[in-house]
């Protein structure tokens, strides 16, 4: 059989069909979700693009509450992206780039609606400023989105097959998650958004008017200390499972690789969670990434 040539790689890698759409899908991820994008570079580059999409259109539903004043607007621009899925608004995707790409990326790969769906249901807590009500659910709003990415991830890099490690999906979804919001922490609070959970506040004797005030004190350092340790229990059962994930959908696990580092930069000293920004070193992050790739062969 003959090798692809240059041209045919670059025809794989994007479908000639959008080009435009799936550029303007790794250009966003590239801006604003630099983690994620690191680890595309990992996978096939014909697969790359349908990753850009979906994590294109993560961002897109995550941003919603920065674009609207209230939650009703917010509740409609969901509901766009519902009805886009389950193909009730066809033809409305000229202009915008995310939602072709992501439409396209679908049938290529024959990726299941209903993750997408819950992804979105699960996000319509974003628009409000109730508090979560508890641990169980955080843990499943972090599986709703974080979860759902990994595993649909996992079936881009299968070429749409079922590639087995759901359950290894699971857990470093929610580890990924919970790590996420932790260092969101300050930015959350300051916009009156409380996503500890509700019942280890209250057993450390914290409630939301102390989180969005600002005054909720070593209350708020146990609740994360806690969270912290469930997020290294879901890393630990990750470990348990790692058999279970083929080495061809690793680049959907690789994200995980970020999360011990940057629970212990929570463990400082001085770490104070309303005001210290929890972030790494580019070429850290790209290190800690690199590693992992190289220890799943």
């Amino acid at each position: 059989m003959p090798q692809a040539t240059e041209t045919d790689r670059r025809s794989d890698a994007v479908p000639s069909a959008l080009p435009d759409a799936y550029a303007h899908c790794a250009a966003m991820v590239r801006e604003q979700d630099h983690d994620r994008y690191i680890t595309c570079l990992y996978a096939p580059e014909s697969q790359r693009p349908a990753l850009f999409a979906l994590y294109a259109f993560s961002l897109e539903i995550a941003r919603i509450r920065a674009l609207v004043s209230e939650p009703l607007p917010g509740e409609v621009r969901m509901q766009w992206w519902r009805d886009l899925l389950e193909g009730q608004a066809s033809g409305e995707t000229q202009g915008h780039p995310v939602a072709a790409a992501l439409l396209d990326s679908i049938a290529r790969y024959r990726l299941p609606i209903a993750p997408l769906t819950g992804l979105i249901e699960a996000r319509i807590f974003d628009l409000y400023d109730d508090p979560m009500p508890s641990l169980r659910d955080l843990e499943g709003y972090a599986g709703e989105t974080a979860s759902a990415l990994v595993r649909l991830a996992s079936i881009i890099l299968a070429n749409g097959r079922d590639p087995g490690g759901a359950a290894a999906a699971g857990y470093a979804g929610v580890a990924y998650a919970l790590t996420g919001l932790m260092r969101a922490f300050p930015w959350h609070a300051a916009e009156g958004q409380v996503y500890l959970p509700g019942d280890i506040l209250a057993r450390n004797g914290v409630t939301r008017d102390d989180i969005v005030r600002g005054r909720g004190g070593p209350g708020v350092l146990y609740t994360l200390k806690e969270l912290r340790g469930i997020a290294r229990g879901h890393l630990v059962k990750l470990r348990e499972l790692r058999s279970t994930v083929p080495s061809a959908v690793m680049p959907a696990f690789l994200p995980v690789a970020l999360v011990e580092p940057y629970l212990a930069r929570m463990e400082r000293s001085g770490y104070d969670p309303y005001r210290t920004i929890i972030t790494l070193p580019a070429w850290r992050r790209q290190w800690a990434i690199w590693r992992m790739a190289r220890a799943a062969g």
